[in-house]
């Protein structure tokens, strides 16, 4: 049975919005203003490396899939050769190599890809995803690198309307001189 894995880049607030600043938010590319370090940066390499399959939302795959395939590198070579499931209900036909689609009955297919993968199942970014697998109870772990700021407003990690999640915090740290801390959570 698949271990289904929820990585994030949140602020103390919350907020998960354009990280990386390729969407249209105000506050876009917040984290490239703090380093995390070189624990931080193996932190992500060794969870991408650790993943059996990577399941996506169609906006994060859509981003993954216009800036990975034309990179190099121990992180881009892995994550362009690994498995890709991407949940949508307009793409059709994915280019990017290894990758198929959900496109109905996501929770009862999301539970087969658990059913039918013996390692973890990363989900990064897919804020639409990430709140229909909280809603069905399909999170197995979460993996929150938190920065420290506050950004006010944006799209938050947890959404209203989910139902109480109970959690065991397994690690806490700081990575980098910036305080950045990776905080991981299972179910309790």
């Amino acid at each position: 049975m698949g271990k289904l894995v929820v990585t994030e880049f949140v602020s103390v607030d919350g907020v998960f919005e354009d990280p990386g600043g390729s969407e249209d938010y105000e506050h876009g590319a917040w984290t490239f203003e703090y380093d995390r370090g070189d624990d931080g940066n193996k932190f992500k390499l060794d969870e991408l490396m650790g993943a059996e399959v990577h399941l996506l939302g169609r906006v994060t795959y859509e981003g993954f899939a216009a800036a990975w395939p034309s990179r190099e590198g121990e992180f881009a070579d892995r994550l362009n050769s690994d498995r890709k499931v991407v949940v949508s209900t307009t793409l059709t036909d994915p280019e990017w190599q290894n990758t198929t689609v959900i496109s109905g009955d996501v929770p009862a297919q999301i539970a087969k890809l658990k059913a039918e993968t013996d390692g973890v199942i990363l989900v990064a970014g897919s804020g639409t995803l990430v709140g229909t697998l909280l809603e069905h109870d399909l999170v197995d772990e979460l993996r929150l690198m938190v920065f420290p700021t506050i950004l006010g407003r944006g799209k938050r990690l947890f959404p209203d309307g989910i139902e109480r999640r109970k959690l065991r915090l397994v690690e806490a740290r700081t990575v980098g001189p910036d305080g950045v801390q990776v905080h991981t959570y299972r179910r309790a």
